[in-house]
């Protein structure tokens, strides 16, 4: 048994569930906006506590989850407490990642099911500081602007063809301790 399995999950498995599943739903419908997540979890290294509350909501043994080899040694803790099957990313409903990866490697969906496509689940170093971006399309009314820590240089091109794709492309949920922030795939991002 290694380390990282001894430590717990939820607390209150239905009531954090349920809070952070509520607090992703506000993000998609609301990108940009910061939503706390993961707030007295003790995740397994590397994970933030944001990412360990996301995966004990949204994984089971229904749906595929790739990690990068960054996350590799929280593996265990993620099978144990999720039920986690493993796979590659490109079959993958969500994706585990320390660093950005190539969206294009990522399953986008199919024109007859784009509701297929993979969920991206980023850790990044923070959220509310570093590059801003300014966000536009559905559920914002007005522009927002979101600053991250942590994203590639050429973050702003990556996104700009995976909305390309749109009703196709990735979601993807940052999270940053115990924050988390969502870029649905049909909003458009540009750097300010």
């Amino acid at each position: 048994m290694t380390p990282n399995i001894t430590l717990p999950g939820f607390a209150d498995p239905v009531a954090q569930a349920q809070a952070t599943f509520r607090a992703v739903l506000d993000a998609m419908s609301a990108p940009g906006s910061l939503h706390a997540a993961g707030v007295g979890l003790s995740a397994p290294a590397p994970l933030c506590p944001a990412i360990a509350a996301l995966l004990l909501t949204m994984i089971d043994g229904e749906a595929p989850l790739a990690i990068d080899a960054a996350s590799a040694a929280a593996q265990d803790w993620i099978g144990f407490h999720c039920g986690a099957v493993f796979t590659v990313p490109a079959h993958a409903s969500f994706a585990l990642a320390m660093a950005c990866p190539d969206l294009a490697t990522l399953h986008a969906g199919s024109d007859e099911g784009p509701e297929e496509a993979c969920t991206l689940l980023l850790q990044v170093q923070a959220l509310g500081t570093g590059t801003h971006y300014r966000l536009t399309g559905p559920g914002l009314q007005t522009p927002a602007t979101l600053g991250v820590a942590g994203l590639p240089d050429d973050f702003a091109a990556r996104w700009a063809a995976n909305h390309g794709l749109y009703p196709r492309g990735v979601d993807i949920i940052l999270c940053a301790g115990t924050t988390l922030a969502a870029l649905p795939r049909s909003v458009a991002v540009e750097p300010v």
